[in-house]
Order: structure tokens, then sequence, then C-alpha cells
């Protein structure tokens, strides 16, 4: 009964490393977050294919929706063209290895030749698995 206890413990203690390691801080996903706005602002599509999950999923004001290669397309893309960008009033809600960013995103530039000045609000779905932190998905709506 002894060694099972003991068995049992440490069992417990090691799946409780575990996830320790995966639980999510405001610290790592300020960091996400930042990493990919100096992608879209360098436009450096390694940069920002580097904070996206292989899942990633965009959900365009449309109603439809952007994958990860299309979006990769677009930020190292000459059709897409940002003057300026800025995020305000970011907010996170932590659960474990998750978090849902709530930001405004205000950007101005042009877009297949048209000029474009957004005010949106977004929502930004963040990760952690296997102690890397990645973008899985994105919505934002514009703000009239």
């Amino acid at each position: 009964m002894k060694k099972l206890s003991v068995l049992f413990l440490l069992f417990y203690f090691f799946s409780s490393c575990k996830n320790k390691d995966e639980v999510l801080t405001e610290k790592e996903v300020f960091d996400v977050i930042n990493k990919f706005d100096v992608g879209w602002r360098t436009k450096n599509a390694s940069i920002v294919d580097s904070v996206l999950s292989e899942h990633y999923l965009y959900f365009t004001q449309s109603g439809h929706t952007f994958n990860r290669v299309n979006l990769l397309a677009t930020a190292g893309s000459e059709v897409y063209q940002l003057q300026t960008m800025e995020r305000e009033q970011l907010t996170i809600q932590l659960e474990g290895n998750a978090a849902v960013v709530n930001t405004i995103w205000k950007g101005k530039g042009l877009y297949h030749g048209e000029d474009f000045n957004d005010k949106q609000r977004c929502s930004i779905t963040i990760v952690k698995h296997d102690g890397k932190v990645k973008i899985l998905a994105e919505h934002c709506t514009p703000i009239k």
C-alpha cells in the first residue's frame, strides 16, 4: 500500500509540473501579440509566421475565412501596405493554456490599391502547447 501511495504522489507531482509549464501567462500573451504586430508593421512574413499556430484561422468581415497560408501571403505581399497601425484597450482573459485577447486595432494603408482606414474590435485566441505560445484564431469587426 505504501508503494502505491508513493507512486500516486510521484505521478501527481510530475503531471502537475507539466501542467504548470503549460499555463499561459499575461506576459507571454503580450509578447506574442507584440511580435505579431512587429511582423505586420515591418512586412516580415517570417515573424508573423513564427507566432501563428499551424491551425490558424482568421474570420473576415465579409463572413469568409483566411487560413494561415493566405494570411502569410498577405503579410509578405505588396498589395497590403500599412502606413500606420496601433492597438488600444488590450484586455486578456486567461484560462489554463488558453487566452482570449480583446483589443481595438487601428490601421491606415492600401489594400489592392484602395485606401483603408480601419478601426476594429478584435478577438484573438492564443494557446500554449508544448511550451510554445501561438495565435490560433482571430476575428475583427469594424467599429463604425
